[in-house]
């Protein structure tokens, strides 16, 4: 295949990571939290950032180990058998109807920022960017990594600016009240910036050295991220501006203008990005369980790029009509946001299970560690958990009566060479 030939290294692999989770919410996830929590937005993120540390020294762990295109079902399925394994990747296809038009909305407000978009051209627009993800997907995901670096450093280099010139102004202090009681919500909704570590244990096939360069890789770029939100949530708690979009009115107050094009440039950039590494991480689970059998072997043909096309194109379909269901509801994105978020704690959750049995016995304080936190996070989402467990019990029933079918009648996987 040719993507996995090219490769990714150890530093276009940080970037591509750091970009994913930046990516849609680096100037807006911030402003949501201190919203529900005030200051206390501050110490979710802290809280976050540590417990998210163990997660993803396991998760490289594991992806390094055992690089494959399905990523945690990979992992579920070698711990705890096919049922358990095609559980964990159902549900994660099954995210992306409300993930990937979230990520969108995102990106959408930076555009909005930049050009006061009229109302009835947001649909005609959001849709657009459904083409833009099947130019930069069609040749597969080695083609944008190197550029994803490039916007990474550009992010870095406008968020240090900021910093150096909030230390340099004179502003009145702002009181520091806190809703300690919603930092567990806050902390729920921030973890939607940490949606992407799994993302690359689905692409650790396509580094050329995954055993050597993944987990530096995700451990430069977790590191890096947290940082960087909680420096925007610390930022727009002591800049205090009424704009919309707090990260642009930020930049305003701070740097004397052209907040709208400098930071809706970069959050624009970094919403493609972060969807386009999540829809070809989602590209690869459906070429993978198409060849296992799990879904139609129609998705198995993969162009002279070893892309599966079929796959691509039936994502963008579907999110196409997500989205323009999204559109006519109104639905809220913060809800958006915490149901698919559910789905992953869960994802997580399993995936760190089965580390138990992959791993060496001295990772196990380190995937006890992330139990916890994942069952923390759950407790913190409440009700948002909802979608999640309806998913779960729908699909793993059926997946077991065709595992069980599939194993009456000898069925073997479809060989897609």
């Amino acid at each position: 295949m040719q993507a996995t030939q090219l490769g990714i290294g150890r530093w276009q692999g940080a970037g591509l990571l750091v970009t994913t989770l930046l990516g849609t919410s680096v100037f807006i996830l911030p402003q949501l939290t201190i919203k529900l929590a005030g200051f206390g937005a501050l110490w979710a993120w802290g809280l976050l950032m540590l417990s998210i540390i163990p997660v993803a020294l396991v998760f490289a762990s594991l992806a390094s180990r055992f690089p494959h295109a399905a990523g945690p079902a990979y992992f579920v399925e070698k711990a705890f058998g096919a049922v358990a394994g095609r559980s964990v990747g159902v549900i994660f296809l099954l995210a992306v109807p409300l993930g990937t038009p979230a990520a969108i909305l995102m990106t959408y407000q930076f555009i909005d920022a930049l050009f006061a978009v009229p109302a009835g051209m947001a649909l005609v627009i959001q849709s657009g960017f459904l083409v833009l993800l099947y130019a930069l997907n069609y040749r597969g995901i080695h083609i944008s990594a190197a550029l994803q670096l490039g916007l990474t450093l550009s992010m870095l280099a406008v968020l240090a600016l900021m910093l150096i010139a909030r230390a340099l102004v004179e502003l009145p202090d702002t009181p520091a009240s806190t809703s300690s009681s919603q930092v567990l919500s806050a902390a729920g909704l921030a973890f939607w910036s940490f949606l992407g570590i799994e993302a690359m244990s689905h692409l650790a096939a396509d580094f050329r050295q995954p055993d050597r360069d993944l987990k530096p890789a995700i451990m430069i770029g977790v590191v890096l991220v947290g940082c960087i939100y909680a420096a925007c949530t610390w930022l727009i708690l002591s800049v205090p501006t009424d704009a919309p979009l707090a990260m642009v009115g930020v930049f305003d107050r701070l740097l004397g203008g052209s907040g709208a094009q400098v930071i809706g440039l970069l959050g624009l950039g970094g919403g493609i990005a972060a969807v386009n590494v999540y829809t070809a991480s989602l590209i690869r689970l459906t070429l993978s369980f198409s060849q296992a059998g799990v879904l139609p072997a129609w998705f198995s043909k993969c162009n002279r790029y070893g892309v599966s096309e079929r796959a691509l194109v039936t994502l963008l379909l579907v999110v196409a009509i997500i989205l323009a269901a999204t559109h006519q509801s109104g639905q809220n994105l913060e809800d958006l946001v915490s149901w698919v978020n559910g789905i992953f704690v869960m994802i997580y959750f399993v995936a760190l299970l089965a580390a138990f049995r992959l791993l060496p016995a001295n990772y196990h304080w380190l995937t006890a560690s992330g139990c916890l936190f994942c069952l923390v996070l759950a407790w913190g989402l409440g009700w948002k958990m909802v979608y999640a467990v309806g998913m779960v019990a729908i699909a793993a029933p059926l997946l077991w009566l065709q595992h069980q079918r599939k194993t009456k009648t000898g069925y073997r996987p479809v060989n897609p060479h």
